[in-house]
């Protein structure tokens, strides 16, 4: 892994403010997209040919990035206007029988349904892995030969577990593998050869904005998932063709029209940071944020949901029913945006969250510690220091550039997916 130095031009990129800790619901943008969408706007004001052409050009552009990400030809990649876009055309043009997670995201779970309800072709089954986190053990006890696919999110959106899809490859054998991987997409060291169907979006992680999507279709998955909703762009031959022209024959069947410009750029331009930092060390340094959040949980006594094996930049935590809405509350009065779902919040920091984010957070922790002190004792094995204590101060991270030892302890198997 390279050194944390090598990242700083990537660091120097986040310039949101502090407190934003919600990187898994939507990424602000970066300034090199920003400056892009502009350019691209005035080329395309300008009614120049030259120009119309040259801002088309940023959709081969973002598929060559993606192509680059994924480790495959650049004609198995057609970019959509979300990840979801990408799944329908996976589930619609499925036969057989789909394992799906029963608490998977609905980009996944409701889309493989849908196509279940419409063509009649397609079963799906869902399974009940423990805690909701898919595992490869669980997905083999649900196998037989009927199940001709197993979809899965890369990163789960509730616990921030990371799926071993290298391993859920190696059980399911020859069957497809579709992989939802917005929110490990870019922040991920995945093993992306091992899925036959990847679909993304760039409006986290990668801070590209909405309708940034893409989906990849190996040469397996195009000979057996039938691009049922491909239109005048997934076609061969070009709009005075009469009749009804067969599919591209390349993943650009998966699509129903042309792709929006502006928003290939914006991909395009996310794109170039993400390689030019490096993926793997973007990944460990990630990793080092999310464990940065965990040590403030255990400190103040707040429960993580999150594997401390297997995770990316998700962490949530689950306090006490009775300190969920508490803690929530003084998480928004401290200026922290996070993602609060029941009694569960999603805590999402970036590779450039700052330490003064971690000091809001920390503080609002803090503040639920020293109410639940009050009216309900903590164990003494929690170690709670008095308030105003210096013990009590809020934990100072060196979280802009973490000491080198601090990423390296991550192991191989951590770093690499």
């Amino acid at each position: 892994m390279g050194d944390v130095n090598d990242l700083q031009p990537y660091l120097d990129t986040f310039d949101s403010a502090a407190g934003y800790l919600d990187w898994a619901a939507f990424g602000p943008l970066s300034p090199a997209v920003r400056a892009e969408t502009l350019a691209d706007a005035e080329l395309l004001g300008s009614g120049r040919r030259s120009g119309i052409d040259l801002v088309s050009e940023r959709s081969d552009e973002a598929r060559g990035l993606v192509a680059q990400v994924l480790g495959c030809a650049v004609d198995e990649v057609v970019l959509q206007p979300s990840t979801t876009h990408g799944l329908q055309h996976a589930m619609q043009g499925l036969r057989g029988t789909v394992i799906v997670s029963a608490q998977e995201f609905p980009a996944l779970r409701v889309t493989a349904r849908r196509a279940q309800d419409a063509r009649g072709v397609l079963s799906v089954r869902e399974i009940e892995p423990v805690a909701g986190i898919v595992t490869a053990d669980a997905v083999a006890e649900a196998l037989d030969d009927d199940v001709t696919a197993v979809a899965v999110s890369l990163v789960d959106f509730r616990t921030g577990a990371v799926a071993d899809v290298r391993e859920i490859r190696e059980r399911i054998g020859d069957r497809l593998l579709i992989v939802d991987a917005v929110q490990g997409f870019g922040v991920v060291d995945a093993d992306w050869d091992a899925a036959d169907v990847v679909c993304g979006n760039g409006y986290k992680w990668l801070r590209a904005g909405r309708g940034t999507g893409f989906a990849r279709f190996s040469d397996r998955a195009r000979e057996r998932i039938e691009p049922v909703l491909s239109g005048i762009s997934g076609m061969q031959g070009d709009a005075t063709s009469v009749g009804v022209p067969a599919p591209l024959p390349t993943a650009a069947a998966y699509q129903v029209a042309p792709a929006d410009h502006l928003a290939a750029g914006r991909l395009a331009a996310a794109l170039r940071e993400v390689v030019d930092a490096g993926i793997p060390a973007i990944a460990a340094e990630l990793r080092a944020r999310a464990r940065a959040v965990m040590e403030l949980a255990d400190r103040y006594g707040v429960p993580v949901l999150t594997p401390r094996d297997r995770h990316a930049g998700i962490v949530t935590l689950q306090p006490a029913p009775h300190e969920a809405a508490p803690l929530a509350a003084a998480l928004a009065n401290q200026g922290v945006t996070v993602t609060a779902r029941g009694t569960t919040i999603r805590v999402a920091p970036h590779v450039g969250t700052g330490a003064d984010s971690f000091v809001l957070l920390g503080d609002a922790l803090a503040e639920v510690a020293a109410s639940r002190v009050i009216i309900d004792p903590a164990p003494a094995s929690l170690a709670l220091s008095e308030p105003g204590s210096a013990d009590d101060a809020p934990i100072s991270l060196e979280v802009v550039a973490p000491p080198a030892e601090a990423v390296e302890a991550a192991s191989a198997d951590d770093i690499t997916r």
